[in-house]
Formats: structure tokens, C-alpha cells, sequence
């Protein structure tokens, strides 16, 4: 499995990387689709949410099961959701979940400033 693991250290111009986070975005929740998947995210990673969607299932304190707590790294990371290849480091919405864990100081508005 820790073949799998995305050990990439790219920093972003401000100092925000994954490597110097709390995985913030790890708690959010993650519906997949038909490409995900194809994908082959793995069907132990999975729920049904209760409107009958799939979602990455979530422990008992939040954390995507696909974070390897350890490391704070995806363990499905060549195989993960769009949603999570779409959520980049450093972005805004990156930035705004830093924010609301107290990680980062980040615009948490889309007004004049915003990335």
C-alpha cells in the first residue's frame, strides 16, 4: 500500500503546502461518480449516503478512510476522485478550509483580494 502514496513536496509561491497541513480537506465529503469509479477506487473505501450516492466513507472523527493518518497522505492517491484532483493545493478553496482550521491566513470572500 505505501507504494501508493503521493509523496510529492511541491510548495505553492505562499509557503501552502499539503505537507505543512492537517489534511483539512480530508474532512470533507467526497461524492464519486461513474469515471471515479472506473477509476478503481477501491469498494472498501466506499459508502451510500442518504440519498443513495456514493461517497468515500469517513471514520468516526471525519477523516477520509483513504488518509493514512500517519503520514496525513492519500493512500489512493494515483486512483483518487476527480473531486480531490480538482481540489488544489494552495487554490482558494485550499486556502479557505486552511482558514477555517486555523491554518493558514486566507480571503474568505470572493471580493476585491480573493485568489
Amino acid at each position: 500500500m505505501s507504494g501508493d502514496l503521493h509523496l510529492e513536496n511541491i510548495e505553492t509561491p505562499d509557503g501552502v503546502s499539503c505537507f505543512n497541513c492537517e489534511a483539512c480537506c480530508c474532512r470533507l465529503l467526497v461524492m464519486l461518480d461513474d469515471d471515479d469509479l472506473a477509476r478503481g477506487v477501491p469498494h472498501g473505501l466506499l459508502e451510500e449516503d442518504e440519498w443513495g450516492g456514493v461517497v468515500m466513507r469517513q471514520d468516526e472523527e471525519g477523516w477520509c478512510a483513504a488518509v493514512d493518518r500517519d503520514t496525513m497522505l492519500c493512500s489512493i492517491h494515483p486512483r483518487r476522485p476527480q473531486v480531490c484532483r480538482d481540489f488544489e493545493e494552495g487554490s482558494y478553496q485550499c486556502r479557505e478550509e486552511r482558514a477555517l482550521y486555523g491554518l493558514v491566513d486566507a480571503p474568505l470572500s470572493t471580493g476585491a483580494g480573493a485568489l
